[in-house]
This record gives structure tokens, C-alpha cells and sequence, in this order.
């Protein structure tokens, strides 16, 4: 911009001042201070509505042990197949799109940022890079080989349920029981009752070393009472799913709950 030019535009700038300078001047005091209120108003409300708008998470988390089933139970989601699911996850599987079953719907269908996240104890420091952007967590328990992952699969969920990022969200909880199509399957109800077993036994040794040891991690559950998932400070849901056979209906329904269409 040449020195011409850029003094033309300091004129401008004057006269524009002075107009306003006039306005004020003219404008009783009644109608500046009414017109001032509606600008911070609109101001506000605007404000409120990009914050509510940042803030509303379409992220979904599939966490649990390896071999739950969390890879079969994302592809059909996506894809409608079990496809690729029997491969162990490394890396998280991360994709936005359409809910295979809603493509075929009319009208406009948010889509749904989902994340695989790896099951391995060395992986799973990951999780916590997910867990702020969270409209909800699936933690998923193979109903088959339950029995012998009890302990594990106690700890993990425990430690997810007690971390602040959770609780203070409120973020919910799907305790999801896969792999139900199979005869030797353990049923929903047998799963949360061991599962709520076990963490109440976690709750207590935790506690006692807490209370020696200062911890930042938030307790489960009423003293004094057995441990239920009712008593979490986020809601628990327990509900099951085939991801062979895509069977995944539960699933969905969370999804949707928590992440509007």
C-alpha cells in the first residue's frame, strides 16, 4: 500500500470517529445505554452458543482387553462386516463416518468419530490422549473366555471409571458383553455381578493404600456397602453384542444416545 493511499485511509478513519463522536453526543443517554446492552447481550449469546457447539463431542471410545472383540465390533459399525476384525490392534483404529446402519436413512445423519483403542497393557496409555473429546466409552468383555480375564478386565475398567477426565464429564459407560452368540457364553447379568465383585475388592485395597499413599484418583462406590455400578458417578450401562455376526443393536442405541443425529 502506497503513502497515498494510506492517508486517504487515515481521513477516512477521522471522519468515521467524528461521525460517531457526533452520534454519541446526540443520542440520549436512555437509547446508548439500551443499544449498548443488546450488543454485550448478543455478544454473550453468541459466545454461549460457539462454546455449546465446541464442547458437544461426536467421539465414541471402544476400549477392554485385547481379544474382546473391539475390532470386529468397529468395522461393523463402519462397514456392516466383520472384516479385518480378527486382526490384533496395534495402532487405534480412528474414523468419522455414517453409522452402517443409518446410510440408507433420509435426511441429514451426524456422523460418529469412533476410536479402537488397543487393548494391551502397553498400549493403553493411549486411551488417556481420547478420553477429554469422549461423548462415551464402550468397554468391551469377551463373555466367552470372561472367567479367566475376570481380575484384568476388573482393573482396567476400575482404573477408567476413577480417572478424572471421566468423572468429572460424567462421561457414560457401556459395559458391553460380546461375543453372546456363542454357546459357552457367560450372560449380562452373571458378567456384572462378578465385575462388581471384584472392583469392590479393588475398592478397598486401593483405598487403604490412598489413605497411606495421597492419590488424585476419584473412589467408587458408598462405604460401609458393596460395590454396585448403580453407585458410579457416571452412568453404567450393562448390554451385550455379537460383532461376528453383527448383532450390534445395544450398540448402536448407546451411540445414539450420546451422540445426537
Amino acid at each position: 500500500m502506497d503513502k497515498e493511499k494510506v492517508e486517504q485511509l487515515k481521513i477516512q478513519m477521522q471522519q468515521w470517529l467524528h461521525e460517531a463522536e457526533e452520534f454519541i453526543h446526540q443520542t440520549p443517554p436512555v437509547q446508548l445505554y439500551t443499544a449498548l446492552g443488546v450488543v454485550l447481550f448478543t455478544l454473550f449469546f453468541l459466545f454461549i452458543i460457539r462454546l455449546f457447539k465446541r464442547t458437544a463431542s461426536n467421539t465414541i471410545v471402544l476400549t477392554g482387553l485385547s481379544g474382546s472383540g473391539k475390532t470386529y465390533l468397529f468395522y461393523q459399525l463402519r462397514d456392516g462386516s466383520a472384516h479385518q476384525g480378527t486382526v490384533t490392534s496395534m495402532e487405534p483404529n480412528e474414523a468419522s463416518f455414517i453409522l452402517h446402519s443409518e446410510k440408507d436413512k433420509k435426511g441429514k445423519v451426524k456422523p460418529v468419530h469412533v476410536v479402537d483403542v488397543p487393548g494391551h497393557s502397553r498400549l493403553r496409555p493411549k486411551l488417556d490422549e481420547f478420553l477429554p473429546q469422549a461423548a462415551g466409552i464402550v468397554f468391551v468383555v469377551d463373555s466367552v473366555e470372561f472367567l479367566p480375564n475376570c481380575r484384568a478386565a476388573s482393573e482396567y475398567l476400575y482404573e477408567i471409571l476413577t480417572k478424572a477426565s471421566v468423572v468429572k464429564k460424567k462421561i457414560p459407560v457401556l459395559l458391553l458383553c460380546n461375543k453372546v452368540d456363542k454357546v459357552t457364553a457367560h450372560t449380562t447379568e452373571f458378567i456384572r455381578k462378578q465385575l462388581e465383585k471384584e472392583i469392590d475388592k479393588l475398592r478397598t485395597s486401593r483405598t487403604a493404600v490412598s489413605d497411606a499413599d495421597i492419590s488424585n484418583e476419584f473412589t467408587l462406590g458408598v462405604p460401609g456397602e458393596a460395590f454396585a455400578f448403580s453407585q458410579c458417578h457416571n452412568r453404567v450401562i450393562v448390554a451385550e453384542a455379537s460383532g461376528l455376526t453383527g448383532e450390534i443393536s445395544q450398540l448402536e442405541k448407546f451411540i445414539r444416545e450420546n451422540v445426537k443425529p
